[in-house]
């Protein structure tokens, strides 16, 4: 760990909180897979090219997350049953309307996104700018998605609020 210049203790509180992130988007990374392969209607082939997008980017992400855990000298989680036990997530059923796919996606980013800021407040203490310049920009890409899906799901006669 001398090599990073972090203090051992912290960074084991940060990686923790990391392993807890990479469980939330491998059920996520499923999910979408899960809503890729089942959505059907008229939206399909837009939603079915997006939920593919989706998870090429959380497949990135998992990979990232798990090389920054390496990164500072632990291990991360890699079995589905600690995932499951881990993930603020949940798994999903495949018979949804596409609606209700995009309503369970925004609550996940909403889980991610709690975990996301949790992971830069431990890595905060721990002085590790590394993680948080990672994390930093996951919440900045994933709070444009949620708002390009919940306008997505929006009616027309909703409106952005005037300032």
């Amino acid at each position: 760990m001398s090599y990073l210049g972090l203090d051992e203790k912290k960074t084991s509180n940060t990686v923790q909180e990391l392993n807890v992130l990479l469980a939330d988007y491998h059920l996520y990374y499923q999910k979408l897979r899960n809503y890729h392969w089942n959505v059907i209607g008229k939206n399909f082939f837009d939603l079915h090219e997006k939920f593919e997008e989706l998870y090429d980017d959380a497949k990135e992400k998992i990979d990232e997350i798990a090389e920054r855990i390496l990164t500072l000298r632990f291990q991360p989680t890699s079995n589905l049953s600690e995932y499951l036990e881990k993930s603020n997530l949940k798994e999903s059923k495949s018979d949804l309307s596409d609606s209700q796919m995009i309503k369970n996606l925004l609550d996940d980013h909403g889980a991610l996104l709690k975990q996301m800021r949790k992971v830069v407040e431990v890595a905060e203490k721990g002085e590790d700018e590394g993680t948080i310049d990672l994390i930093g920009a996951y919440i900045r890409e994933l709070e444009k998605t949620s708002w390009m899906l919940d306008a997505w799901k929006m009616k027309t006669s909703e409106q952005h609020k005037p300032v």
